[in-house]
Protein backbone atom coordinates (compact mmCIF):
# COMPACT_ATOMS: atom_id res chain seq x y z
CA UNK A 1 0.00 0.00 0.00
CA UNK A 2 3.04 2.18 0.40
CA UNK A 3 3.24 4.83 -2.33
CA UNK A 4 -0.44 4.53 -3.21
CA UNK A 5 -1.94 6.67 -0.44
CA UNK A 6 -3.33 9.38 -2.72
CA UNK A 7 -4.83 6.82 -5.09
CA UNK A 8 -6.41 4.95 -2.19
CA UNK A 9 -7.92 8.12 -0.67
CA UNK A 10 -9.49 9.17 -4.00
CA UNK A 11 -10.70 5.62 -4.58
CA UNK A 12 -12.37 5.36 -1.16
CA UNK A 13 -13.95 8.82 -1.48
CA UNK A 14 -15.58 8.06 -4.82
CA UNK A 15 -16.60 4.59 -3.67
CA UNK A 16 -18.26 6.13 -0.61
CA UNK A 17 -20.04 8.68 -2.82
CA UNK A 18 -21.70 6.07 -5.02
CA UNK A 19 -22.54 3.91 -2.01
CA UNK A 20 -24.39 6.87 -0.53
CA UNK A 21 -26.19 7.34 -3.83
CA UNK A 22 -27.24 3.68 -3.68
CA UNK A 23 -29.04 4.24 -0.38
CA UNK A 24 -30.54 7.58 -1.50
CA UNK A 25 -31.87 5.86 -4.64
CA UNK A 26 -34.73 4.42 -2.55
CA UNK A 27 -36.16 7.97 -2.47
CA UNK A 28 -35.44 8.66 -6.15
CA UNK A 29 -38.60 8.35 -8.23
CA UNK A 30 -40.09 6.90 -5.06
CA UNK A 31 -43.15 4.70 -5.60
CA UNK A 32 -46.10 4.47 -3.26
CA UNK A 33 -45.04 0.95 -2.40
CA UNK A 34 -41.71 -0.66 -3.38
CA UNK A 35 -42.84 -4.04 -2.07
CA UNK A 36 -43.42 -5.67 -5.46
CA UNK A 37 -41.18 -7.07 -8.16
CA UNK A 38 -42.43 -4.44 -10.61
CA UNK A 39 -41.11 -1.71 -8.31
CA UNK A 40 -38.14 -3.32 -6.55
CA UNK A 41 -36.94 -5.52 -9.40
CA UNK A 42 -37.87 -3.38 -12.43
CA UNK A 43 -37.89 0.18 -11.07
CA UNK A 44 -41.63 0.52 -11.69
CA UNK A 45 -41.17 -0.27 -15.41
CA UNK A 46 -40.96 3.48 -15.91
CA UNK A 47 -37.40 4.35 -16.97
CA UNK A 48 -37.04 6.75 -19.88
CA UNK A 49 -34.48 6.89 -22.68
CA UNK A 50 -31.55 8.41 -20.78
CA UNK A 51 -31.92 6.31 -17.64
CA UNK A 52 -32.29 3.14 -19.70
CA UNK A 53 -29.27 4.04 -21.82
CA UNK A 54 -27.05 4.41 -18.76
CA UNK A 55 -28.61 1.40 -17.03
CA UNK A 56 -28.31 -1.05 -19.93
CA UNK A 57 -24.91 0.33 -20.92
CA UNK A 58 -23.67 0.03 -17.36
CA UNK A 59 -25.08 -3.48 -17.24
CA UNK A 60 -23.46 -4.76 -20.43
CA UNK A 61 -20.07 -3.03 -20.25
CA UNK A 62 -18.69 -4.27 -16.96
CA UNK A 63 -15.50 -3.96 -14.95
CA UNK A 64 -14.49 -7.34 -16.30
CA UNK A 65 -14.68 -5.88 -19.81
CA UNK A 66 -12.65 -2.91 -18.62
CA UNK A 67 -9.76 -5.06 -17.42
CA UNK A 68 -10.08 -8.33 -19.39
CA UNK A 69 -10.47 -7.08 -22.96
CA UNK A 70 -7.25 -5.03 -22.95
CA UNK A 71 -5.54 -7.83 -21.01
CA UNK A 72 -6.48 -10.23 -23.82
CA UNK A 73 -5.21 -7.75 -26.42
CA UNK A 74 -2.03 -7.40 -24.34
CA UNK A 75 -1.49 -11.15 -24.48
CA UNK A 76 -2.97 -12.23 -27.83
CA UNK A 77 -3.28 -9.13 -30.00
CA UNK A 78 -5.96 -8.92 -32.71
CA UNK A 79 -8.06 -11.80 -31.35
CA UNK A 80 -8.93 -9.63 -28.34
CA UNK A 81 -10.82 -7.23 -30.58
CA UNK A 82 -13.61 -9.80 -31.12
CA UNK A 83 -15.48 -7.92 -28.38
CA UNK A 84 -15.86 -4.87 -30.62
CA UNK A 85 -17.80 -6.35 -33.59
CA UNK A 86 -20.07 -8.44 -31.40
CA UNK A 87 -21.23 -5.38 -29.49
CA UNK A 88 -21.98 -3.70 -32.83
CA UNK A 89 -23.90 -6.46 -34.64
CA UNK A 90 -25.97 -7.32 -31.57
CA UNK A 91 -28.18 -4.22 -31.67
CA UNK A 92 -29.69 -4.68 -35.15
CA UNK A 93 -30.08 -8.39 -34.34
CA UNK A 94 -32.19 -7.74 -31.23
CA UNK A 95 -33.91 -4.50 -32.28
CA UNK A 96 -37.22 -6.17 -33.14
CA UNK A 97 -36.84 -9.07 -30.70
CA UNK A 98 -36.55 -6.87 -27.62
CA UNK A 99 -39.39 -4.54 -28.58
CA UNK A 100 -41.67 -7.53 -29.03
CA UNK A 101 -40.50 -9.09 -25.74
CA UNK A 102 -41.15 -5.78 -23.98
CA UNK A 103 -44.71 -5.63 -25.36
CA UNK A 104 -45.56 -9.17 -24.30
CA UNK A 105 -44.00 -8.71 -20.86
CA UNK A 106 -45.70 -5.33 -20.35
CA UNK A 107 -49.15 -6.68 -21.20
CA UNK A 108 -48.85 -9.83 -19.08
CA UNK A 109 -46.69 -8.59 -16.22
CA UNK A 110 -43.74 -10.85 -17.01
CA UNK A 111 -40.62 -10.12 -14.97
CA UNK A 112 -38.23 -12.76 -16.32
CA UNK A 113 -37.65 -14.54 -19.65
CA UNK A 114 -38.76 -17.77 -17.97
CA UNK A 115 -42.15 -16.12 -17.25
CA UNK A 116 -42.60 -15.67 -20.99
CA UNK A 117 -41.54 -19.25 -21.74
CA UNK A 118 -43.94 -20.58 -19.08
CA UNK A 119 -46.90 -18.84 -20.70
CA UNK A 120 -45.83 -19.25 -24.30
CA UNK A 121 -45.28 -23.01 -24.22
CA UNK A 122 -47.51 -23.88 -21.27
CA UNK A 123 -44.65 -25.79 -19.65
CA UNK A 124 -43.50 -25.21 -16.04
CA UNK A 125 -40.65 -27.67 -16.70
CA UNK A 126 -39.33 -25.71 -19.67
CA UNK A 127 -39.64 -22.48 -17.66
CA UNK A 128 -37.72 -24.12 -14.80
CA UNK A 129 -34.98 -25.18 -17.22
CA UNK A 130 -34.67 -21.64 -18.55
CA UNK A 131 -34.64 -20.18 -15.02
CA UNK A 132 -31.96 -22.56 -13.74
CA UNK A 133 -29.87 -21.95 -16.87
CA UNK A 134 -30.05 -18.20 -16.27
CA UNK A 135 -29.11 -18.60 -12.62
CA UNK A 136 -26.13 -20.85 -13.36
CA UNK A 137 -24.84 -18.57 -16.13
CA UNK A 138 -25.27 -15.42 -14.01
CA UNK A 139 -23.57 -16.54 -10.80
CA UNK A 140 -19.99 -16.71 -12.15
CA UNK A 141 -20.64 -13.49 -14.07
CA UNK A 142 -21.29 -11.73 -10.75
CA UNK A 143 -18.15 -13.29 -9.33
CA UNK A 144 -16.17 -11.97 -12.27
CA UNK A 145 -17.04 -8.43 -11.29
CA UNK A 146 -14.97 -9.12 -8.19
CA UNK A 147 -12.01 -9.86 -10.43
CA UNK A 148 -12.07 -6.24 -11.62
CA UNK A 149 -12.18 -4.89 -8.06
CA UNK A 150 -9.42 -7.28 -7.00
CA UNK A 151 -7.23 -6.14 -9.89
CA UNK A 152 -7.55 -2.53 -8.74
CA UNK A 153 -6.85 -3.36 -5.10
CA UNK A 154 -3.86 -5.53 -6.02
CA UNK A 155 -2.43 -2.68 -8.10
CA UNK A 156 -2.63 -0.44 -5.02
CA UNK A 157 -0.90 -3.03 -2.87
CA UNK A 158 -4.06 -4.04 -0.98
CA UNK A 159 -4.05 -7.79 -0.43
CA UNK A 160 -6.50 -10.22 1.10
CA UNK A 161 -10.19 -10.69 0.47
CA UNK A 162 -11.61 -8.50 3.25
CA UNK A 163 -11.93 -5.32 1.12
CA UNK A 164 -14.06 -7.21 -1.43
CA UNK A 165 -16.24 -8.63 1.33
CA UNK A 166 -16.80 -5.10 2.68
CA UNK A 167 -17.54 -3.73 -0.81
CA UNK A 168 -20.12 -6.43 -1.53
CA UNK A 169 -21.68 -6.06 1.92
CA UNK A 170 -22.31 -2.39 1.12
CA UNK A 171 -23.62 -3.36 -2.32
CA UNK A 172 -25.95 -5.93 -0.77
CA UNK A 173 -27.30 -3.37 1.72
CA UNK A 174 -28.28 -0.67 -0.76
CA UNK A 175 -29.55 -3.16 -3.35
CA UNK A 176 -31.78 -4.72 -0.68
CA UNK A 177 -33.18 -1.30 0.17
CA UNK A 178 -33.41 0.38 -3.23
CA UNK A 179 -33.69 -2.43 -5.76
CA UNK A 180 -33.05 -1.59 -9.42
CA UNK A 181 -33.20 2.13 -8.69
CA UNK A 182 -29.76 1.93 -7.03
CA UNK A 183 -27.73 0.71 -10.05
CA UNK A 184 -29.83 2.95 -12.33
CA UNK A 185 -28.80 6.05 -10.38
CA UNK A 186 -25.18 4.97 -9.86
CA UNK A 187 -24.84 4.18 -13.58
CA UNK A 188 -24.78 7.91 -14.35
CA UNK A 189 -21.63 8.35 -12.24
CA UNK A 190 -20.07 5.08 -13.38
CA UNK A 191 -20.39 5.75 -17.09
CA UNK A 192 -19.32 9.38 -16.78
CA UNK A 193 -16.16 8.36 -14.94
CA UNK A 194 -15.34 5.65 -17.47
CA UNK A 195 -15.77 8.00 -20.44
CA UNK A 196 -13.55 10.61 -18.79
CA UNK A 197 -10.84 8.08 -17.93
CA UNK A 198 -10.77 6.35 -21.32
CA UNK A 199 -10.82 9.53 -23.38
CA UNK A 200 -8.00 10.92 -21.23
CA UNK A 201 -6.07 7.66 -21.62
CA UNK A 202 -6.26 7.47 -25.42
CA UNK A 203 -5.10 11.07 -25.72
CA UNK A 204 -2.59 11.43 -22.88
CA UNK A 205 -0.86 8.01 -22.85
CA UNK A 206 0.00 7.90 -26.60
CA UNK A 207 1.57 11.36 -26.27
CA UNK A 208 3.76 10.08 -23.43
CA UNK A 209 4.70 7.00 -25.44
CA UNK A 210 5.71 8.90 -28.56
CA UNK A 211 2.60 8.39 -30.68
CA UNK A 212 0.58 5.53 -32.10
CA UNK A 213 3.35 4.48 -34.49
CA UNK A 214 5.57 3.58 -31.55
CA UNK A 215 2.71 1.79 -29.80
CA UNK A 216 1.87 -0.47 -32.75
CA UNK A 217 5.57 -1.05 -33.56
CA UNK A 218 6.18 -2.19 -29.99
CA UNK A 219 3.18 -4.53 -30.11
CA UNK A 220 4.28 -5.98 -33.46
CA UNK A 221 7.79 -6.59 -32.13
CA UNK A 222 6.40 -8.45 -29.11
CA UNK A 223 4.14 -10.73 -31.16
CA UNK A 224 6.85 -11.40 -33.76
CA UNK A 225 8.97 -12.89 -30.98
CA UNK A 226 6.11 -14.96 -29.57
CA UNK A 227 6.04 -18.69 -30.44
CA UNK A 228 2.26 -18.85 -29.94
CA UNK A 229 0.47 -19.43 -33.28
CA UNK A 230 -2.68 -17.50 -32.36
CA UNK A 231 -1.34 -14.06 -31.46
CA UNK A 232 -0.31 -11.10 -33.60
CA UNK A 233 -1.43 -7.69 -34.80
CA UNK A 234 -3.50 -9.39 -37.49
CA UNK A 235 -5.66 -12.51 -37.52
CA UNK A 236 -4.28 -15.58 -39.28
CA UNK A 237 -5.74 -18.63 -40.98
CA UNK A 238 -5.78 -20.52 -37.68
CA UNK A 239 -7.88 -18.09 -35.67
CA UNK A 240 -10.10 -16.26 -38.17
CA UNK A 241 -12.98 -18.73 -37.84
CA UNK A 242 -12.60 -18.63 -34.06
CA UNK A 243 -12.81 -14.83 -34.18
CA UNK A 244 -15.96 -14.86 -36.33
CA UNK A 245 -17.81 -17.54 -34.36
CA UNK A 246 -16.79 -16.05 -31.01
CA UNK A 247 -18.08 -12.62 -32.05
CA UNK A 248 -21.33 -14.01 -33.46
CA UNK A 249 -21.95 -16.42 -30.57
CA UNK A 250 -21.21 -13.75 -27.98
CA UNK A 251 -23.63 -11.40 -29.74
CA UNK A 252 -26.42 -13.98 -29.62
CA UNK A 253 -25.73 -14.64 -25.92
CA UNK A 254 -25.55 -11.03 -24.74
CA UNK A 255 -29.26 -10.25 -24.44
CA UNK A 256 -30.20 -13.75 -23.33
CA UNK A 257 -28.61 -13.10 -19.95
CA UNK A 258 -31.34 -12.34 -17.37
CA UNK A 259 -29.64 -9.11 -16.26
CA UNK A 260 -29.61 -7.75 -19.81
CA UNK A 261 -33.36 -8.33 -20.13
CA UNK A 262 -34.01 -6.80 -16.70
CA UNK A 263 -32.71 -3.44 -17.91
CA UNK A 264 -34.85 -3.70 -21.05
CA UNK A 265 -38.06 -4.61 -19.20
CA UNK A 266 -37.60 -1.62 -16.89
CA UNK A 267 -38.15 0.76 -19.85
CA UNK A 268 -41.47 2.59 -19.92
CA UNK A 269 -42.35 1.94 -23.56
CA UNK A 270 -41.20 0.43 -26.85
CA UNK A 271 -39.91 3.75 -28.13
CA UNK A 272 -37.33 3.79 -25.33
CA UNK A 273 -36.13 0.34 -26.42
CA UNK A 274 -35.84 1.42 -30.06
CA UNK A 275 -33.91 4.57 -29.18
CA UNK A 276 -31.52 2.61 -26.98
CA UNK A 277 -30.84 -0.05 -29.58
CA UNK A 278 -29.87 2.83 -31.87
CA UNK A 279 -27.77 4.72 -29.31
CA UNK A 280 -26.03 1.93 -27.37
CA UNK A 281 -23.39 1.33 -30.10
CA UNK A 282 -21.72 4.45 -28.68
CA UNK A 283 -20.47 2.10 -25.97
CA UNK A 284 -18.92 -0.06 -28.68
CA UNK A 285 -16.79 2.90 -29.73
CA UNK A 286 -15.69 3.19 -26.12
CA UNK A 287 -14.92 -0.53 -26.01
CA UNK A 288 -12.65 -0.19 -29.04
CA UNK A 289 -10.68 2.50 -27.21
CA UNK A 290 -10.53 0.31 -24.10
CA UNK A 291 -9.08 -2.57 -26.14
CA UNK A 292 -6.26 -0.33 -27.39
CA UNK A 293 -5.04 0.00 -23.80
CA UNK A 294 -3.56 -3.49 -24.26
CA UNK A 295 -1.20 -2.24 -26.97
CA UNK A 296 -0.37 0.84 -24.89
CA UNK A 297 0.61 -1.43 -22.01
CA UNK A 298 3.00 -3.32 -24.30
CA UNK A 299 4.64 -0.10 -25.49
CA UNK A 300 4.89 1.18 -21.91
CA UNK A 301 6.63 -2.01 -20.79
CA UNK A 302 3.88 -2.67 -18.23
CA UNK A 303 4.49 -5.62 -15.93
CA UNK A 304 1.42 -7.20 -14.29
CA UNK A 305 1.33 -7.60 -10.52
CA UNK A 306 2.87 -10.88 -9.37
CA UNK A 307 0.46 -12.99 -7.37
CA UNK A 308 1.12 -15.04 -4.27
CA UNK A 309 1.71 -18.08 -6.48
CA UNK A 310 4.58 -16.27 -8.20
CA UNK A 311 2.71 -15.90 -11.52
CA UNK A 312 1.71 -12.58 -13.12
CA UNK A 313 -1.94 -11.55 -12.73
CA UNK A 314 -3.04 -10.64 -16.26
CA UNK A 315 -6.07 -8.62 -15.16
CA UNK A 316 -3.83 -6.05 -13.45
CA UNK A 317 -2.36 -4.84 -16.76
CA UNK A 318 -4.67 -1.83 -17.15
CA UNK A 319 -4.57 -0.70 -13.49
CA UNK A 320 -0.76 -0.90 -13.48
CA UNK A 321 -0.65 1.03 -16.77
CA UNK A 322 -2.77 3.78 -15.20
CA UNK A 323 -0.56 3.77 -12.11
CA UNK A 324 2.57 4.22 -14.25
CA UNK A 325 1.17 6.79 -16.67
CA UNK A 326 -1.22 9.02 -14.71
CA UNK A 327 -0.69 11.35 -11.73
CA UNK A 328 -1.65 9.64 -8.48
CA UNK A 329 -4.92 11.54 -8.05
CA UNK A 330 -6.16 10.68 -11.55
CA UNK A 331 -5.04 7.06 -11.19
CA UNK A 332 -7.31 6.99 -8.13
CA UNK A 333 -10.19 8.25 -10.27
CA UNK A 334 -9.44 5.57 -12.86
CA UNK A 335 -9.36 2.87 -10.20
CA UNK A 336 -12.70 4.07 -8.84
CA UNK A 337 -14.18 3.96 -12.35
CA UNK A 338 -13.22 0.29 -12.67
CA UNK A 339 -14.54 -0.64 -9.22
CA UNK A 340 -17.79 1.27 -9.62
CA UNK A 341 -18.08 -0.33 -13.03
CA UNK A 342 -18.21 -3.64 -11.16
CA UNK A 343 -20.91 -2.60 -8.71
CA UNK A 344 -23.56 -1.57 -11.26
CA UNK A 345 -23.69 -4.84 -13.23
CA UNK A 346 -23.23 -6.91 -10.07
CA UNK A 347 -26.31 -5.26 -8.55
CA UNK A 348 -28.42 -5.78 -11.69
CA UNK A 349 -27.23 -9.38 -12.06
CA UNK A 350 -28.12 -10.23 -8.46
CA UNK A 351 -31.58 -8.65 -8.88
CA UNK A 352 -32.18 -10.56 -12.12
CA UNK A 353 -31.08 -13.85 -10.56
CA UNK A 354 -33.30 -13.22 -7.54
CA UNK A 355 -36.29 -12.47 -9.77
CA UNK A 356 -35.75 -15.75 -11.63
CA UNK A 357 -35.76 -17.72 -8.41
CA UNK A 358 -38.80 -15.93 -7.02
CA UNK A 359 -41.06 -16.05 -10.08
CA UNK A 360 -40.07 -19.37 -11.60
CA UNK A 361 -39.08 -21.53 -8.64
CA UNK A 362 -40.57 -20.09 -5.42
CA UNK A 363 -43.92 -19.04 -6.89
CA UNK A 364 -44.23 -22.00 -9.25
CA UNK A 365 -43.30 -24.77 -6.82
CA UNK A 366 -43.58 -23.41 -3.26
CA UNK A 367 -46.25 -20.70 -3.11
CA UNK A 368 -48.50 -20.34 -6.15
CA UNK A 369 -50.60 -17.70 -4.39
CA UNK A 370 -47.68 -15.50 -3.29
CA UNK A 371 -48.58 -11.83 -2.84
CA UNK A 372 -46.58 -8.99 -4.37
CA UNK A 373 -45.03 -8.28 -0.99
CA UNK A 374 -44.04 -11.91 -0.46
CA UNK A 375 -42.41 -12.02 -3.90
CA UNK A 376 -40.47 -8.82 -3.22
CA UNK A 377 -39.30 -10.10 0.17
CA UNK A 378 -38.10 -13.41 -1.29
CA UNK A 379 -36.26 -11.60 -4.10
CA UNK A 380 -34.53 -9.29 -1.64
CA UNK A 381 -33.33 -12.22 0.45
CA UNK A 382 -32.23 -14.26 -2.57
CA UNK A 383 -30.30 -11.28 -3.94
CA UNK A 384 -28.27 -11.36 -0.71
CA UNK A 385 -27.65 -15.09 -1.08
CA UNK A 386 -26.52 -14.61 -4.68
CA UNK A 387 -23.94 -12.00 -3.62
CA UNK A 388 -22.66 -14.28 -0.88
CA UNK A 389 -22.30 -17.04 -3.47
CA UNK A 390 -20.34 -14.70 -5.73
CA UNK A 391 -17.96 -13.82 -2.91
CA UNK A 392 -17.51 -17.53 -2.11
CA UNK A 393 -16.55 -18.14 -5.75
CA UNK A 394 -13.61 -15.79 -5.27
CA UNK A 395 -12.70 -17.08 -1.81
CA UNK A 396 -12.86 -20.77 -2.70
CA UNK A 397 -11.89 -20.90 -6.39
CA UNK A 398 -8.79 -19.94 -8.33
CA UNK A 399 -9.63 -16.57 -9.97
CA UNK A 400 -8.22 -17.89 -13.26
CA UNK A 401 -10.80 -20.65 -13.09
CA UNK A 402 -13.48 -18.06 -12.40
CA UNK A 403 -12.51 -16.28 -15.59
CA UNK A 404 -12.79 -19.57 -17.46
CA UNK A 405 -16.33 -19.84 -16.09
CA UNK A 406 -17.28 -16.67 -17.97
CA UNK A 407 -16.53 -18.46 -21.21
CA UNK A 408 -18.66 -21.36 -20.03
CA UNK A 409 -21.44 -18.89 -19.16
CA UNK A 410 -21.87 -17.91 -22.80
CA UNK A 411 -22.15 -21.54 -23.88
CA UNK A 412 -24.74 -22.18 -21.16
CA UNK A 413 -26.99 -19.18 -21.75
CA UNK A 414 -27.02 -19.74 -25.54
CA UNK A 415 -29.03 -22.91 -24.94
CA UNK A 416 -32.06 -20.76 -23.99
CA UNK A 417 -32.15 -19.04 -27.39
CA UNK A 418 -34.67 -21.42 -29.06
CA UNK A 419 -37.16 -21.03 -26.19
CA UNK A 420 -36.78 -17.31 -25.54
CA UNK A 421 -35.78 -15.57 -28.79
CA UNK A 422 -37.30 -17.93 -31.36
CA UNK A 423 -40.33 -18.44 -29.11
CA UNK A 424 -41.28 -14.81 -29.67
CA UNK A 425 -41.89 -15.50 -33.34
CA UNK A 426 -43.00 -19.11 -33.54
CA UNK A 427 -44.46 -21.84 -31.37
CA UNK A 428 -43.63 -24.52 -33.93
CA UNK A 429 -41.12 -26.15 -31.59
CA UNK A 430 -42.70 -28.69 -29.26
CA UNK A 431 -41.87 -28.14 -25.61
CA UNK A 432 -40.46 -31.67 -25.49
CA UNK A 433 -38.18 -30.85 -28.42
CA UNK A 434 -36.98 -27.66 -26.73
CA UNK A 435 -36.16 -29.50 -23.51
CA UNK A 436 -34.32 -32.26 -25.41
CA UNK A 437 -32.42 -29.69 -27.49
CA UNK A 438 -31.45 -27.78 -24.36
CA UNK A 439 -30.17 -30.92 -22.63
CA UNK A 440 -28.10 -32.26 -25.53
CA UNK A 441 -26.86 -28.79 -26.55
CA UNK A 442 -25.67 -28.18 -23.00
CA UNK A 443 -24.06 -31.62 -22.81
CA UNK A 444 -22.26 -31.05 -26.12
CA UNK A 445 -21.06 -27.64 -24.95
CA UNK A 446 -19.73 -29.02 -21.67
CA UNK A 447 -17.94 -31.84 -23.48
CA UNK A 448 -16.27 -29.42 -25.89
CA UNK A 449 -15.17 -27.12 -23.07
CA UNK A 450 -13.85 -30.11 -21.14
CA UNK A 451 -11.54 -31.04 -24.05
CA UNK A 452 -9.95 -27.58 -24.28
CA UNK A 453 -6.59 -27.29 -22.47
CA UNK A 454 -4.86 -24.15 -21.27
CA UNK A 455 -1.10 -24.57 -21.83
CA UNK A 456 -0.32 -21.27 -20.09
CA UNK A 457 -1.76 -22.45 -16.77
CA UNK A 458 -1.15 -26.15 -17.26
CA UNK A 459 -4.85 -26.98 -17.14
CA UNK A 460 -6.06 -29.89 -19.22
CA UNK A 461 -9.74 -28.94 -19.18
CA UNK A 462 -11.96 -25.84 -19.37
CA UNK A 463 -9.00 -23.79 -20.57
CA UNK A 464 -11.02 -21.53 -22.87
CA UNK A 465 -13.76 -21.56 -25.49
CA UNK A 466 -11.72 -22.27 -28.66
CA UNK A 467 -12.75 -25.81 -29.65
CA UNK A 468 -10.47 -27.57 -32.13
CA UNK A 469 -12.26 -29.11 -35.11
CA UNK A 470 -9.57 -31.79 -34.99
CA UNK A 471 -11.48 -33.27 -32.02
CA UNK A 472 -14.28 -34.09 -34.47
CA UNK A 473 -11.95 -35.97 -36.80
CA UNK A 474 -11.12 -33.16 -39.24
CA UNK A 475 -7.52 -32.83 -40.37
CA UNK A 476 -7.13 -29.22 -39.26
CA UNK A 477 -5.95 -27.08 -36.37
CA UNK A 478 -8.76 -24.56 -36.92
CA UNK A 479 -10.71 -23.65 -33.80
CA UNK A 480 -14.26 -22.33 -33.36
CA UNK A 481 -16.31 -20.98 -30.47
CA UNK A 482 -17.81 -23.95 -28.63
CA UNK A 483 -21.04 -22.07 -27.94
CA UNK A 484 -21.97 -21.85 -31.63
CA UNK A 485 -21.53 -25.60 -32.16
CA UNK A 486 -23.48 -26.38 -28.98
CA UNK A 487 -26.32 -24.12 -30.17
CA UNK A 488 -26.32 -25.90 -33.54
CA UNK A 489 -26.72 -29.25 -31.74
CA UNK A 490 -29.53 -27.74 -29.65
CA UNK A 491 -31.47 -26.49 -32.68
CA UNK A 492 -30.98 -29.71 -34.64
CA UNK A 493 -32.16 -31.93 -31.79
CA UNK A 494 -35.09 -29.62 -30.99
CA UNK A 495 -36.22 -29.72 -34.62
CA UNK A 496 -35.85 -33.51 -35.00
CA UNK A 497 -37.65 -34.27 -31.73
CA UNK A 498 -40.40 -31.76 -32.56
CA UNK A 499 -41.01 -33.42 -35.95
CA UNK A 500 -41.11 -36.84 -34.27
CA UNK A 501 -43.52 -35.73 -31.52
CA UNK A 502 -45.83 -33.95 -33.94
CA UNK A 503 -45.78 -36.98 -36.25
CA UNK A 504 -46.76 -39.12 -33.25
CA UNK A 505 -49.45 -36.50 -32.47
CA UNK A 506 -48.14 -35.97 -28.94
CA UNK A 507 -50.06 -33.02 -27.47
CA UNK A 508 -48.01 -30.04 -26.36
CA UNK A 509 -50.55 -29.03 -23.71
CA UNK A 510 -51.33 -25.61 -25.21
CA UNK A 511 -54.65 -24.58 -26.71
CA UNK A 512 -55.72 -21.43 -28.52
CA UNK A 513 -56.32 -19.96 -31.92
CA UNK A 514 -55.09 -16.37 -31.74
CA UNK A 515 -52.15 -15.49 -34.00
CA UNK A 516 -48.80 -14.09 -32.81
CA UNK A 517 -49.10 -10.92 -34.87
CA UNK A 518 -51.55 -9.53 -32.32
CA UNK A 519 -48.75 -8.27 -30.11
CA UNK A 520 -46.83 -6.46 -32.82
CA UNK A 521 -47.43 -2.88 -31.72
CA UNK A 522 -47.79 -1.18 -28.37
CA UNK A 523 -51.14 0.57 -28.12
CA UNK A 524 -52.89 -1.82 -30.49
CA UNK A 525 -56.15 -2.74 -28.71
CA UNK A 526 -55.68 -6.38 -29.75
CA UNK A 527 -52.55 -6.49 -27.55
CA UNK A 528 -54.70 -6.37 -24.43
CA UNK A 529 -56.35 -9.62 -25.43
CA UNK A 530 -53.15 -11.33 -26.47
CA UNK A 531 -53.33 -15.10 -26.15
CA UNK A 532 -49.77 -16.43 -25.93
CA UNK A 533 -51.01 -19.94 -26.54
CA UNK A 534 -51.83 -19.11 -30.15
CA UNK A 535 -50.27 -21.44 -32.73
CA UNK A 536 -48.18 -19.83 -35.43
Amino acid sequence: MSGHTTELVVFIALFALVSGMGFVAARWRKPKDIESLDEWGLGGRNFGTWITWFLVGGDLYTAYTFVAVPALVFGAGALGFYAVPYTIVIYPLVFLVLTRLWSVSHVHGFVTPADFVRSRFGSPTLALVVAITGLVATMPYIALQLVGIEAVLQSMGVTGHWPIIVAFAILAAYTYQSGLRAPALIAFVKDSLIYIVILAAVIYIPIKLGGWDNIFDAAAAKFDKSPAPGDGLLLNAGNQLQYITLAFGSALALFLYPHSLTGVLAAKNRTVIKRNMSALPAYSFLLGLIALLGYMAIAAGTKPVIGENGKPIGNTVVPVLFDNMFPDWFAGVAYAAIAIGALVPAAIMSIAAANLFTRNIYREYFNKNATDKQEATVSKLVSLVVKVGAVLCILLLDPQFSIDLQLIGGVIILQTLPSVALGLYTRWFHKGGLIAGWALGLAAGMWMLYTIPNPASGKLHFGGSAFSLGELGFDTKTTVYAGVLALAVNLLVAAVVTVALRAAKVADGVDGTRRDEYFADEGDPRVKDLDLSAPH
